[in-house]
């Protein structure tokens, strides 16, 4: 019985030994494989990476990425290649294999391992190969994504074999994408050909488009009559996309025209002033989200994505207050003398801004965005960026609320009674001064939130508000003067219209026929689309 234990032992005594030296000489050849790299040239670098990708073994992972990164470097001396990071005037040197730091070396004594886009695009498509079996999903769900990318034949049959085991149905629809871009460009059989075009033509995007493309140069003659038909059902759904990508444009800039002419729509609507200063409320908004914003930088950097929300009620007094000096101080000296209300708010404009010229200087000023209005995001084939999106749903808000305003309250309904007969409400007991005094300020106040979000995309200068008092005035005559649903309309049609004229007339073309179209239609509807009705207005 002793005997035969001692026996056994022996026999697994040898297989782990078998083993360890298997691992062992394993080891050396890809490190001899990884130490090939340096001192190659860039298309025998390429090989070389392929091979080394077709041994699968996930530890060259780092040192492929640190070769596309530039950080891959052989020393002189005995050819070793290591991953290196700057360690003052030396290089700490980091194994390539395992990782560990085995000290630092004179920067004199190694020579890095150069790399061209062309190795770059194989280094890609290796590493896409080799991630594609990680444990992790959003690991093998990138690896898949870049392979779809960057298709190559030699990703193939790696592709198979992760489809083959893939159990995650995210990961496995992106895999079935990747091995058919990898078979266009393989020299697979035409029927598995024809087949992946369908699939590729049915993944759409300018990525499958150009991968088309590129297969129909060199493609079968049995094969090209496909390849076209998916050219084609791509650039149809392009087209599709680009149309919708233009309506939401167009969405966006009639939030931001809602924005910048809602506040003129009540001033204009009920006291029939052309305040030719309104585009300076809006910037007068964004000068207070930057002063906000150079407070919080300086003293309470921890707020900064709280600044907005600490910015709009501020650029609302603020701006308000300025609208309540201007009516008290020169317009309601003026009722009734339109031209001469005109003149005297355009010389309000000027000094507002020559003010802040003196105050901040002429150069554009920095508004940062908050975390929360940064980046992007993909809907489809469209692309939504998160300021946009946010200024969208605040300039709805802000519309509520108005509407909420004159409709549910008691200044409200002063303010309705104001605009539609101006003598039977004061004989009503109805203060018209001061419901003109308070409209005018809830107008520029209006603007001063405008500026705040106007702040997140536009150059915040002391020109501002000129690029939005034109465009403004006309949201209010199209819609209807004094009419907020008639504002709403109103923006968001000519923010459309200017976004689907722009592609075929241009930017400056497309505006003036935008102002044509409004003057065609003002001919027929001189109240606008949704005209106020009233014994004082219908007058």
């Amino acid at each position: 019985m002793q005997a035969r234990l001692i026996h056994r032992f022996l026999q697994c005594l040898i297989v782990a030994v078998c083993l360890m030296a298997t691992d062992l000489r394993a080891a050396d050849d890809l490190r001899a494989m990884m130490n090939a790299l340096g001192g190659g040239s860039f298309q025998q670098n390429q090989k070389q990476v392929e091979a080394l990708a077709k041994t699968g073994d996930p530890k060259i992972v780092p040192a492929l990425e640190a070769l596309a990164e530039g950080d891959l470097y052989q020393r002189k001396a005995d050819g070793t290649v290591f991953i290196v990071k700057p360690a003052g005037a030396n290089f700490k040197l980091i194994d390539a294999l395992t990782g560990d730091e085995v000290g630092e070396e004179a920067k004199a004594a190694l020579e890095k391992v150069k790399v061209n886009n062309g190795l770059r695009r194989v280094i890609r498509g290796a590493l896409g190969g080799l991630t594609l079996m990680s444990p992790d999903t959003s690991v093998r769900l990138q690896a898949a994504g870049t392979i779809l990318r960057t298709p190559t034949a030699d990703a193939l049959d790696g592709v198979e074999t992760a489809l083959a085991a893939e159990t995650d149905g995210a990961v496995k629809a992106v895999l079935e994408k990747a091995r058919a871009a990898a078979i266009l460009v393989s020299d697979r059989p035409v029927a598995e050909k024809k087949a992946a075009v369908a699939t590729v033509a049915q993944t759409g995007g300018r990525d499958s488009l150009s991968l088309l493309s590129a297969a129909l140069a060199s493609a079968d003659e049995s094969l090209r009559p496909d390849i076209e038909i998916g050219i084609q059902q791509i650039e149809d759904q392009l087209a599709l996309w680009a149309a919708g990508q233009n309506i939401w444009y167009g969405l966006s800039l009639g939030s931001v025209l809602l924005l910048a002419a809602i506040g003129l729509a009540i001033t204009f609507g009920v006291m029939g002033i052309i305040n030719m200063a309104h585009g300076e409320m809006v910037m007068l908004g964004a000068y207070t989200t930057f002063v906000v914003q150079q407070v919080i930088r300086t003293s309470f950097p921890g707020l900064f994505d709280w600044s907005l929300a600490i910015a709009l009620p501020l650029a609302f007094l603020v701006t308000g207050a300025v609208g309540l000096v201007m009516e008290r101080g020169i317009i309601r000296f003026l009722y009734g003398r339109p031209l001469e209300t005109l003149l005297a708010t355009w010389g309000v404009s000027l000094i507002l801004q020559q003010a802040v010229r003196s105050i901040f200087g002429p150069t554009n000023q920095e508004v940062g965005n908050p975390s929360w209005m940064s980046g992007a995001f993909e809907l489809g084939g469209l692309t939504v960026t998160w300021n946009r999106m946010w200024i969208i749903l605040f300039s709805l808000a802000v519309f509520a609320f108005l509407l909420f305003l004159l409709k549910k309250t008691p200044m409200g309904l002063q303010m309705r009674a104001v605009t539609q007969n101006r003598r039977m409400a004061s004989s009503m007991g109805i203060r018209t001064p001061w419901v003109d005094a308070l409209t005018f300020a809830l107008g520029s106040g209006i603007a001063g939130i405008a500026g705040v979000a106007l702040s997140q995309i536009d150059n915040v200068s002391p020109n501002l508000g000129q690029g939005y008092i034109i465009d403004s005035f006309m949201v209010v005559v199209f819609g209807g003067v004094g009419n907020l649903w008639g504002t709403l309309v109103g923006a968001f049609s000519l923010g459309i219209l200017n976004k689907v004229l722009e592609p075929y007339a241009g930017a400056v073309l497309g505006k003036i026929l935008v102002l044509v179209l409004i003057i065609l239609f003002i001919q027929k509807r001189p109240r606008g689309l949704f005209a106020l009705k009233g014994r004082a207005v219908e007058a």
